[in-house]
């Protein structure tokens, strides 16, 4: 689904003539073992990359033989983990998805890609290469940002706000007070009928990405207090009626997005909007609600955050490390692969350089005509990618349940916490 969503004298190298540092490294020249790279990905976007613009580009076409292997999304970590640990049968370049990227950037087994950034880091978006630092050390890039915004039906909002200007929405969302005010005239006015989002899953990565701490600090479990506040918003959200009560990727979620979300009564309801990445716009609304098109439109919503994103790094022991690198190089940097890359698939690219030279030039049906592409480049200057860390998965994971028990009634917020931290503590060997 995600769109998925990023060297100093080594490249140099490698860029003039790969023979030449096959050479250093005692390999003979030729298409031999120094000219192959093997590929790993969860997503053909990476195939597509390579067959369709690395190897047809004249820099550096004929240079590599490259075998290609793809893995579904939810089997990659259990193929990749095997062959890591064991330094056998390893690829020497793989992609990796936000969900799971941070446990092998800090996991010592990845080739330190440090020098490749410092190349060219002055023209790229800060928040990707933060993602890929462990250390003080860059062991993954990606090609691409993933800023979130809201996404909202126009029709509703001329309906019940007066008008589907983004800067007048805008100013409707432009904090948590804005949105809680906002989602009660939408009730008020609908007489119940309207809720401001279907499930307050939606919240979850625009609070999260708010916080001043990660959530483990010193080997500690530190419950930031946006994350209470948010426990809070989803409580007054549901008590008050102002959300659709259904899970996040549920059938009700994807009903409100085509306007036939029904209550438990059996009455539709309108959903007014839904807080989505970059990708969400083609892979989840443009896909599961096509008859709604040209009747959305985005904003920035309450808070910058992100969501997903494909990043691509090495392995520490790779036989060809000058490839590799010159490999994530093109990929995830590449000023001309970029722009051709933004322009066929309208993919928010992380070159800065690139971006200001083709975002002015979109405009998207579905929105409305709305540039989407300049929004969301305007979005992705205020995404923090420091708060990343590889248990992140495991707490969320715990955390989500806890939200649900105190949303639910089943325990106050101070239980669920509380709970919540001895559940961590446990099972991540975390101090509470």
């Amino acid at each position: 689904m995600k769109k998925l969503v990023a060297v100093a004298a080594a490249v140099a190298c490698a860029s003039l003539a790969l023979v030449g540092c096959a050479k250093k490294d005692g390999a003979s020249a030729g298409k031999d073992a120094s000219n192959k790279l093997v590929v790993w990905s969860f997503t053909d976007e990476l195939d597509g990359m390579i067959t369709k613009y690395f190897q047809e580009d004249g820099r550096f076409k004929g240079k590599y033989e490259i075998e290609y292997s793809l893995t579904p999304t939810d089997q990659f970590p259990n193929k990749l983990d095997p062959v890591l640990a064991s330094g056998s049968g390893c690829p020497d370049v793989f992609a990796l998805e936000d969900a799971f990227v941070r446990k092998y950037v800090e996991s010592g087994l990845l080739l330190d890609l440090t020098d490749v950034y410092n190349e060219i880091k002055d023209k790229m978006i800060a928040y990707p290469a933060e993602v890929g630092t462990y250390n003080g050390k860059v062991y993954g890039l990606s090609w691409q940002v993933t800023p979130g915004a809201v996404f909202y039906r126009r029709s509703l909002a001329k309906k019940y706000l007066g008008t589907d200007d983004p800067a007048e929405v805008q100013k409707a969302l432009a904090n948590w007070d804005k949105f809680l005010e906002t989602a009660e005239l939408l009730k008020n006015k609908s007489n119940g009928n309207c809720y401001i989002i279907s499930s307050t899953g939606d919240l979850f990565k625009p609070y999260a990405s708010g916080r001043k701490d990660p959530w483990v600090v010193n080997n500690k479990l530190v419950v930031d207090p946006l994350m209470e506040e948010y426990m809070k918003m989803c409580k007054v959200l549901k008590d008050r009626g102002l959300e659709g009560r259904v899970g996040q990727w549920s059938e009700g979620w994807f009903a409100g997005m085509k306007g036939v979300l029904a209550d438990e009564a059996g009455n539709t309801k309108e959903v007014f909007s839904y807080f989505l990445p970059t990708w969400g716009l083609h892979y989840v609304l443009k896909t599961n609600a096509p008859e709604t098109s040209g009747d959305w439109a985005m904003c920035a919503g309450p808070v910058g955050y992100r969501w997903g994103g494909t990043w691509v790094g090495a392995w520490a022991k790779t036989k060809n490390p000058n490839a590799a690198k010159e490999l994530i190089k093109y990929v995830a940097t590449d000023d001309t692969f970029l722009e051709n890359w933004a322009k066929d698939t309208g993919d928010v690219v992380s070159n800065a350089k690139v971006i200001a030279k083709v975002k002015d030039n979109f405009s998207e049906a579905f929105l409305g005509g709305q540039n989407h592409y300049a929004e969301f480049a305007e979005m992705a200057k205020s995404v923090n990618g420091k708060l990343s860390q590889g248990t992140d998965q495991a707490i969320e994971g715990i955390f989500g349940e806890a939200v649900g028990s105190y949303v639910n009634g089943e325990k106050s917020m101070e239980q669920a916490i509380a709970d919540f931290k001895e559940q961590v503590a446990a099972q991540l060997s975390l101090a509470n």
